[in-house]
């Protein structure tokens, strides 16, 4: 290999710098502007953002955020620089590693031109999405491409991923799970991933005829849904209960985090609490494998008001399983990949 220093560029999504409603709004205005995200025509992405969204949304979230902001900043933020930390410590000389995130700080042509005034050979891009969705990995990859494309001395970028079974990251999501003190173990574990529209799914199948056409459609990952979060979602939850040794009865799906009335992936995390609290579940596990990270969705909308309603409903226990963070299983799985070019989510580890 050559003696000169390969990069490596960590993405993720994003986070306001502060949880004040000016901060806040200044994040949601670039984040739901993106029109991979907010994927309607562009009057009606500008009359739903600044009619609806933007002058009532930013003050709720912001209060939110609050709740979970550290004295180091925000939580996704502090725990990705951990990762980028570790990383660079496990992969050792011979590596630059820069984070960056789709939205906010810092940015994504920053860390390029850091990486490229550390004179490396190549740029290995790794977003920390393990199930492939058009509205976070590939709105992140887009932006690099178009950020590395502005540079008169373009760098050669190496894409790795999706890596939603991959034998490291579920290796990772099963030791975290099973490290939960024994006082806390659940009777049953809610695999919660973060949502996405239904319109947003069906763009993604070629063949317009198999994603959410019939109750089966996420049983396997084959070449009509190949780009399908919901499917890589469910292949992630299976590789999780397979590792954990959970019966059928034992773990159920869900998705959080949905905004708007139009239709999302089902079933709803929200709606799947009254069912399980009526099956008799008392101590409820909730793990959230779509973050890499923990962040706000997991901190407040699980491990606050999921946990609230949860209580409500007469269950005795919500335990937020961690996300992984920069749990060393999940550094040294990151770094195998980087080492090797090769994180694909069908490709042994």
């Amino acid at each position: 290999m050559s003696e000169r220093t390969r990069g490596v560029l960590l993405l993720n999504l994003g986070t306001p710098a502060s949880p004040s409603p000016r901060d806040v709004r200044r994040y949601l205005r670039e984040f739901l502007g993106d029109p991979r995200v907010l994927d309607i025509p562009a009057p009606a992405r500008f009359a739903l953002l600044y009619g609806a969204i933007l002058p009532f949304r930013p003050r709720t979230s912001a209060a939110a955020y609050a709740k979970v902001w550290r004295r180091e900043g925000s939580p996704l933020l502090f725990h990705s620089r951990a990762q980028q930390a570790a990383l660079a410590k496990a992969l050792g000389d011979g590596y630059a590693v820069e984070l960056a995130m789709r939205y906010g700080e810092p940015r994504i042509g920053a860390a390029l031109d850091r990486l490229i005034a550390a004179d490396v050979e190549s740029i290995q891009v790794l977003p920390l999405f393990p199930q492939y969705a058009a509205s976070s990995t590939g709105s992140a990859l887009e932006a690099v491409y178009q950020e590395a494309g502005r540079r008169w001395n373009t760098p050669p970028l190496d894409v790795l991923g999706p890596f939603y079974q991959a034998p490291g990251y579920v290796d990772a999501l099963v030791r975290v799970a099973g490290e939960l003190p024994r006082e806390h173990r659940p009777d049953h574990l809610l695999v919660s991933f973060h949502g996405l529209p239904e319109r947003q799914v069906l763009k993604s199948d070629p063949s317009g005829s198999h994603c959410l056409a019939r109750s089966s459609c996420c049983d396997a990952v084959g070449p009509h849904n190949r780009f399908c979060y919901r499917a890589h979602c469910f292949a992630t939850a299976r590789g999780l209960a397979a590792g954990l040794e959970l019966r059928e009865e034992h773990w159920t799906v869900s998705f959080q985090s949905r905004l708007g009335s139009t239709p999302w992936i089902r079933p709803y995390t929200d709606e799947v609490l009254p069912i399980l609290a009526e099956r008799g579940v008392r101590v409820l596990g909730v793990a959230c494998p779509s973050f890499v990270a923990d962040c706000l969705e997991t901190l407040e909308e699980i491990g606050i008001r999921a946990r609230e309603q949860w209580h409500g409903l007469g269950g005795q226990d919500l335990v937020l399983v961690p996300c992984l963070n920069d749990h060393p299983v999940w550094i040294e799985a990151l770094a195998r990949w980087v080492r090797s070019s090769r994180p694909l989510a069908s490709a042994g580890d």
